[in-house]
């Protein structure tokens, strides 16, 4: 007969046996293997940087003894942020196992018996990332960072398409489209999220955000969520409220910092900010905001992209409707805070949102420029594409403020001298053209049909009718009395003279007397108006009925525009035409953007890798006046040892004849890092500057 009560004695017994520890004299962290196979390897294969999810191997050398399977221990702690604990999930203790098991921290020994052993360790797909601490026994710490996984399928910012993933986490370079609709202008930006330093940067970002400041161990267990780490992104990127990164400015004076312009990637910015002490760097916009963020983004591995909308609103009070004054001469009085911009950008980042109803996950809105604040602070998003198109503006997080910027109504007010103010007839739109880089090419991709359904839609009807925006429903009629449109030459280059039209239809069967005022005045991109650039009007209009059509032009002279000009080039071209007979007005407005003289990159001889490379850089100058006191900047990610200081290079600047061009040459070694050069030059009327330089490198890189 079977004794029961013994075998449980012995069971019990046996469970108090602990089995040998494994006496490690050292350990090899394989970073360079771990690297690559987590595809962080840019990052450097000085320290250990892992994706969560995804097992990792280090080596262990015993001091005595030799592995057994079943015959030995180990026990492992692993921990993050400054107040670690079982409860928040930021510190785990677990043994070794007889095979990695993925959901959750792991260990398990890979390799046959002996003295040395491959230990495989595994993160859960959710574990919060940052900086961790792993305990191996009694005595050994290594020190390694994890990272998001969109590689992993059980990861929140799992992405199903490697093609996509090497564009939304691995290029370290990419296009911000700027100027206007009509016209996009792709500027090159360097991204550099792998350069030296940066991904340091961006986890310093984690740890100053004001969350983390006041609850420590509550933030670090929030950095599982991508959700919440966009949210603190969005708000660390700028300075309003915290020690954040870049201090926006939206005027022509840049005293204390440089122009947003000036700007050609984010490795420089994110370096000035980590290295000073935590103050912001000044200045940026827009663009500077959101590559900034989609740097920080792709380097902690979320899959993010950069976005331009044209024609944006910004609306203050969240009544969906932008209110516009103008005078009696059609040009625009700055009466309210609701404004539209040329263009504003952002950023997308990929995730699930498993705090929403199914159906909201991928592509997530997040804007880093301080426009407004949500829950006290200057931040916005992250809320899915897919609840501005459905105009579902009760989802998290600033739905209304982003619906508004892509589908605002815009009403515009005549004030007259008298203090009256009139409703005028103006076909203004916003949201037009929403534009983000192409997946592995440098084309522009309209991406507009994923924030909004067609113009006229039964859907587009449906998604107004949720958010409440009849308003834009009842605007929705054809004009069928008379219509003014503005249109201008095909190729408008700063430094020339051009003539722009104001174009009127009569659609009426009467003929029609008219005033018609025509004037332009030099705007910045976020709608702040300058000076007068060119204005006509004409007291005496006679339209013929029946689509009588009059074209009318206003010549546009270099002499008048060019001190007026901003750093955009951007002219607002606005006609008022003024109905003598039923006292109607017509507005026509519209931004057009000069073109700058397109800068050349040739290189010269046969790329090869781990070779200098020589390239030469052509600028002609189109102005009937010489250009002083310019440089050239050449950035790109991997290429040389870094920026070389001024005096330090050795371009020679020489005085040429009309016609001829003038040469320099500069020279640096080639090392792994960013590289960006600045040169002074003096171009003269009517000639090329052109400037040789050497760097190291694999691939030709945009200039700016």
């Amino acid at each position: 007969m079977v004794n029961l009560e013994g075998i449980l004695l012995i069971v019990s017994f046996l469970s108090f046996i602990r089995l040998p520890a494994l006496d490690i004299a050292r350990w090899d962290l394989e970073c360079e293997f771990n690297n690559t196979d987590h595809r962080t390897e840019l990052n450097g294969v000085e320290r250990l940087i892992v994706r969560r999810g995804q097992p990792f191997t280090i080596n262990l050398h015993l001091r005595s003894g030799v592995y057994q399977p079943g015959g030995s221990a180990l026990d492992l702690t692993v921990e993050t942020g400054p107040q670690p604990s079982d409860q928040y999930g930021t510190q785990a203790s677990f043994g070794l196992t007889d095979q990695i098991d993925t959901s959750r921290w792991s260990a398990a020994i890979t390799s046959p018996p002996g003295n040395m052993v491959s230990l495989s360790i595994c993160s859960p797909p959710d574990a919060p990332i940052g900086r961790w601490r792993l305990t191996l026994g009694q005595g050994g710490r290594v020190d390694f960072v994890l990272l998001y996984n969109p590689w992993c399928t059980g990861d929140v910012v799992y992405m199903d398409s490697e093609e996509k993933l090497r564009e939304y986490i691995l290029a370290q370079d990419g296009i911000i489209y700027r100027g206007g609709w009509k016209y996009p202008i792709p500027t090159p930006w360097n991204y550099g999220q792998f350069e030296d330093g940066i991904l340091n940067a961006c986890l310093r970002i984690l740890d100053m955000n004001p969350k983390c400041l006041r609850n420590p161990g509550k933030d670090a267990s929030g950095r599982r969520n991508p959700i919440y780490v966009s949210r603190v992104l969005s708000a660390m990127v700028n300075c309003n409220d915290d020690k954040g990164v870049l201090l926006g400015r939206w005027t022509d004076d840049y005293d204390g910092g440089v122009s947003p312009l000036s700007w050609k990637g984010s490795v420089e910015i994110l370096r000035n900010w980590d290295t000073n002490a935590c103050q912001p760097v000044r200045f940026g916009q827009c663009w500077v905001f959101a590559a900034v963020a989609c740097s920080v983004s792709r380097a902690l591995g979320i899959p993010c992209r950069l976005v331009t909308n044209y024609n944006s609103a910004h609306d203050t009070n969240s009544d969906l409707v932008i209110e516009r004054y103008v005078d009696e001469n059609g040009q625009l009085v700055q009466k309210s805070r609701d404004m539209i911009w040329n263009y504003h950008c952002w950023v997308e980042n990929w995730m699930t949102r498993p705090d929403l109803k199914p159906g909201f996950d991928g592509w997530q809105v997040m804007d880093p420029t301080p426009q407004e604040k949500s829950e006290g602070v200057y931040c916005c998003g992250p809320i899915p594409l897919k609840a501005i198109k459905e105009g579902e503006l009760a989802y998290k997080y600033d739905a209304p403020f982003v619906f508004a910027e892509v589908n605002a109504d815009v009403h515009t007010f005549m004030k007259r001298k008298d203090g009256t103010t009139k409703k005028i007839i103006s076909s203004v739109h916003v949201g037009l053209k929403i534009s983000t880089k192409s997946v592995g090419s440098d084309r522009r991709e309209d991406i507009t049909h994923l924030y909004k359904y067609p113009e006229g839609s039964d859907e587009e009807r449906e998604a107004f009718t949720k958010a409440n925006h009849q308003n834009k429903l009842l605007q929705q009629q054809d004009n069928a009395g008379l219509l003014i449109v503005i249109k201008v030459s095909a190729d408008m280059r700063k430094g020339c003279d051009f003539d722009v039209f104001a174009v009127i239809t009569n659609n009426t069967p009467n003929e029609k007397k008219c005033r018609l005022v025509f004037g332009s005045r030099a705007v910045s991109y976020n709608g702040i108006l300058g000076e007068n650039c060119g204005f006509k009007d004409l007291l005496n209009v006679q339209l013929a009925p029946g689509e009588g059509q009059l074209r009318v032009a206003l010549r546009m002279n270099y002499s008048k525009y060019a001190e007026n000009l901003t750093e955009d080039n951007l002219i607002r071209l606005a006609a008022l035409l003024l109905d003598y007979g039923t006292q109607e007005a017509y507005l026509a407005v519209r931004n057009v953007v000069l073109v700058n003289p397109e800068i050349k990159v040739r290189i010269l001889g046969e790329p090869k890798e781990n070779r200098k490379l020589a390239a030469e850089i052509t600028l002609q100058n189109p102005l009937p006046v010489p250009l002083q006191n310019c440089c050239f900047t050449v950035e790109g990610s991997n290429l040389t040892g870094g920026q070389i200081a001024e005096g330090q290079n050795q371009f020679r600047v020489q005085e040429v004849q009309s016609g001829r061009q003038a040469q320099g040459q500069g020279r640096q070694n080639g090392q792994a890092g960013g590289y960006r050069v600045q040169k002074q030059v003096r171009v003269k009327t009517g000639r090329t500057s052109k400037k040789r330089i050497e760097k190291a490198g694999v691939r030709e890189k945009h200039a700016g």
